[in-house]
């Protein structure tokens, strides 16, 4: 990594496409996705998302993924990526992030003024990055997702929430 650089940008966020959606065999709450992050195979994500998305608004739908978190075991099945989602302060109001329109996906998802290349995944688990980006990520009054005010940005724009202003994204 480079010195100096920014934990933000240490993170490998990117457009996905949810290419199927599935309800956990063993898990009530969890969603088992396939997601197209433009490499050769999709991944498989899990996403505790039921009881806030209805599984037809999960399906062939893009979305925003951060790719290097280590692989994690979530009731049988491996998770090897996060989708990214807002919520309001009583956990009762999630949104999915969306990019716009027209963005490739696997595009990266970048950070005004935090240039620099994503980190390892296990660098990533090492030294608790996500945990210490988290708390500076939120969507503002125009529901666009930032960190630390900055937005989320894609080529043809910033990646945006459909109506939850001020919310946490994790």
């Amino acid at each position: 990594a480079e010195a100096g650089q920014s934990d933000v940008s240490k993170l490998d966020i990117r457009v996905g496409l949810i290419t199927s959606v599935e309800r956990h065999p063993d898990a009530e709450k969890l969603y088992v996705e396939k997601v197209d992050v433009g490499e050769p195979e999709p991944r498989t994500v899990v996403s505790g998302l039921v009881d806030f998305v209805p599984i037809e608004q999960m399906s062939n739908r893009r979305a925003v993924l951060l790719c290097n978190l280590k692989p994690a075991n979530m009731r049988g099945v491996l998770s090897q990526a996060m989708v990214l989602a807002a919520s309001d302060a009583d956990h009762k109001v999630v949104e999915l992030l969306s990019p716009p329109d027209g963005c490739d996906v696997g595009e990266r998802i970048t950070f005004e003024g935090h240039p620099g290349e994503p980190l390892a995944p296990n660098v990533i688990a090492k030294k608790k990055v996500f945990e210490a980006v988290a708390p500076l990520l939120s969507t503002n009054d125009s529901c666009v997702a930032t960190y630390n005010g900055v937005p989320f940005m894609t080529q043809h724009g910033p990646c945006t929430v459909a109506t939850l202003k001020g919310g946490k994204i994790k």
